[in-house]
């Protein structure tokens, strides 16, 4: 069973509360809460530990991305406790990452109570997720991992078609985006971002857990899109695998799922749904 004994708490008027809390099921390990949300797990000892589902999803497109320990450079939008670029160090050694995060609080907080190996090229900025995807250079990045979140809501800025755009720019040829989603009920905004991803990425595949996949339960959904065809057979395979098995679904399904929604833009994007007040009760 997971602890809750508070380690660490930072909170200040007005601004979300952050706290480090101790997993008591694994020595070392931590989980990183803001206002209430779990946000991220990170095991200092084992960085290619993956507790969370939705991470354990992402960690299968980096592994898949590139031949096995090729190093890669990324772009994390949403720095968390960086517990994918400790994944993606450990696994391919020598990859130059960069990572983003608005909460200066945040960051200083996990660098200081969580430090990641030094040897590991990871580099945090502070800033607006979308602003700082427009600064990096064009075809600079084999990888963008989307995971913004504020209030438990992904911002309208980084769910347009726009902003997609941008991701692309930013991608080399053959570079992929995955961007985590949170949604439930009729999928209505997983439905829209599938539609969205698709102006811009000819190739996309969408990673779930059946129940939220189905609509029966709020939950995260990992979207996958690229200019180059995706890996699905072994990205399918990987997530059946899973201890908490995904569905994974591409193609002509996909196309299926997303019908008659049209891709959002940044003059009507919307923030994504909140969740209900228990989907992180568990």
């Amino acid at each position: 069973m997971r602890g809750r004994n508070r380690d660490t708490t930072t909170a200040a008027d007005g601004r979300p509360e952050v706290e480090l809390m101790r997993d008591a099921d694994r020595p070392d390990s931590w989980l990183l809460v803001v206002d209430g949300t779990p946000q991220s797990h990170v095991d200092l000892s084992d960085p290619t530990h993956l507790d969370f589902e939705y991470i354990r999803r992402l960690g299968h497109v980096a592994d898949l991305m590139a031949p096995p320990g090729q190093a890669v450079d990324a772009l994390h939008l949403g720095a968390g406790a960086l517990t994918l670029a400790r994944y993606i160090a450990a696994t391919r050694p020598g990859s130059r990452q960069r990572a983003v995060d608005i909460d200066a609080r945040l960051v200083e907080l996990v660098r200081g109570s969580l430090p990641w190996d030094r040897r590991a090229d990871i580099r945090v900025g502070i800033g607006d997720a979308r602003i700082w995807l427009g600064q990096r250079r064009t075809d600079s990045a084999d990888l963008v991992v989307s995971d913004v979140f504020a209030g438990a809501r992904t911002p309208a800025a980084l769910t347009s078609v726009e902003f997609y755009t941008e991701a692309a720019r930013v991608l080399r040829p053959g570079g992929v985006i995955a961007a985590n989603i949170g949604d439930g009920g009729r999928l209505r905004h997983a439905r829209a971002q599938v539609a969205t991803a698709a102006e811009v990425f000819p190739y996309g595949a969408l990673i779930a857990e059946p129940g939220v996949m189905r609509g029966r339960r709020f939950g995260n959904l990992v979207l996958v899109a690229s200019a180059n065809r995706l890996p699905t057979d072994d990205l399918t395979r990987r997530a059946h695998r899973d201890p908490d098995m995904a569905r994974l679904i591409s193609g002509p399904e996909l196309e299926r799922f997303a019908a008659g929604t049209p891709p959002v833009h940044d003059a009507g994007a919307l923030d994504s749904p909140a969740p209900p007040d228990d989907a992180f009760v568990r």
